[in-house]
């Protein structure tokens, strides 16, 4: 069997392009009711004093551990759940050369205030209808982060996890209307969550006072044991496509 070196015998590293690979972190949460996304000043140059998604690139580690890397460093927000959401390689996307990013997303309830690290100016949370104008592709990489936790909570019960462990509809109702940007009608949002096997069940109490609007006590929920919402709960806007 060859070894490494006869392999690697008459190689000429300079008859390949440089390229560089990266990873960006789109990191959502609510917070006051509104859907928020993790941004960061830049501090160095490209896009220096612009707001960018935490990210940078990948040393001698594997992808997920420089997502958490790049995240802790950048905003000391600490170990968080990521999933890898896609890659990114326009050629234009970097200017300093070719540069190939991995992007990851983080969707959870009580994520913590950050604090700028050593590779950024600043980080905070800010809304998501504010989160514009960003350094590189990454207004690309959010509207696609936004897309996927957005469709999140159409297949899974994971808009449970950002209401108390007993909850109304309603309560559960602002969650959805929070991440998908649009108001809900009540009647219809309730009775479909209702219709999903598993969504939700019956604690068999009431709140201490008045629904929404002054009216009757509200039920009171907890979370059920479904893993997948069957049927799913579509976005209004993509139930009508549907029809």
């Amino acid at each position: 069997m060859a070894s490494e070196a006869e392999f690697l015998k008459g190689y000429d590293p300079g008859a390949y392009p440089a390229v560089a690979v990266t990873v960006d972190v789109v990191a959502l949460t609510i917070r006051d009711g509104e859907l928020c996304v993790l941004l960061v000043e830049r501090a160095e140059h490209p896009f220096a004093g612009r707001r960018a998604l935490p990210g940078g690139f990948v040393r001698g580690e594997g992808l997920d551990d420089a997502a958490l890397r790049e995240l802790q460093e950048e905003t000391a927000l600490g170990k968080v759940h990521l999933e890898q959401l896609r890659t990114y390689g326009d050629p234009g996307r970097d200017p300093r050369m070719r540069v190939f990013s991995v992007a990851y997303l983080a969707f959870a309830p009580g994520l913590p205030e950050p604090r700028a690290g050593s590779d950024a100016a600043g980080a905070a949370w800010v809304p998501v209808e504010q989160a514009t104008g960003l350094a590189f592709d990454h207004d690309t990489i959010l509207a696609d982060g936004l897309d996927r936790a957005r469709s999140k909570l159409e297949y899974t019960p994971l808009a449970t996890a950002f209401v108390g462990d007993e909850f109304t509809i309603g309560e559960l109702r602002q969650v959805y209307a929070s991440v998908w940007g649009e108001e809900l009608h009540a009647g219809n949002f309730h009775r479909k969550v209702l219709s999903v096997p598993g969504f939700v069940e019956s604690t068999g109490a009431t709140t201490a006072r008045g629904g929404e609007r002054g009216g009757p006590r509200a039920k009171l929920y907890r979370a059920g044991d479904a893993q997948l919402l069957h049927p799913a709960l579509l976005r209004p806007a993509r139930e009508d496509g549907v029809r």
